[in-house]
């Protein structure tokens, strides 16, 4: 028999096929979109990490043993700390718009976020008994970050910083929000 060298026919069968496989492509692809913009979305508009320059009400050198200086983000430009560590509430990289410098009993100074690690309410210098109490459900923290009682499970997240160009200023890792 001789070998035909005709083009195969495209039938209905492979035309129906392929426009099956197209319509069930569109569908899975229209369904997972929405769910693949949520779980990877667009950056920001005009966000960058940058250092923040923090004023302090107190020079760090001048920071007693057992005293905490509160402050607040700038908001000019519109600013917020990165935490550099976290638990319960508070995560990694998550934002802060408030700290404290503190000189714990030992002499170590540290600088923490202002949320709480329960559920991230703004806690409070106790300067009587020397602890960081949280006014929304009572978790208390000394000096040192740690918890002294719950409901808190975690200690107080940690800011990174180093000394800025004087004993007055700190620079906090940070993030200009752009908005």
């Amino acid at each position: 028999m001789a070998e035909s060298t005709a083009p195969a026919r495209f039938t209905r069968r492979t035309f129906l096929g392929w426009w099956m496989a197209g319509l069930l492509t569109a569908t899975v692809v229209t369904g997972l979109a929405p769910i693949l913009v949520f779980l990877w979305p667009a950056p920001p508009k005009g966000q960058k990490k940058t250092p923040v320059t923090v004023a302090l009400d107190k020079p760090l050198d001048q920071i007693a043993a057992g005293e905490a200086v509160k402050f607040d983000a700038p908001t000019t430009p519109n600013t917020a700390f990165i935490m550099a560590n976290g638990g319960g509430d508070n995560a990694p990289g998550a934002l802060a718009f408030g700290g404290f410098a503190v000189t714990d009993t030992d002499g170590k100074q540290h600088v923490f976020a202002i949320n709480c690690s329960h559920l991230g309410c703004p806690i409070a210098l106790n300067s009587t008994d020397k602890t960081f109490d949280c006014p929304c459900h009572g978790s208390r923290f000394h000096l040192d970050g740690t918890v002294l009682h719950g409901p808190a499970t975690a200690p107080l997240s940690d800011l990174s910083w180093k000394q800025g160009p004087d004993s007055n200023t700190i620079v906090v890792d940070g993030i200009e929000l752009g908005f």
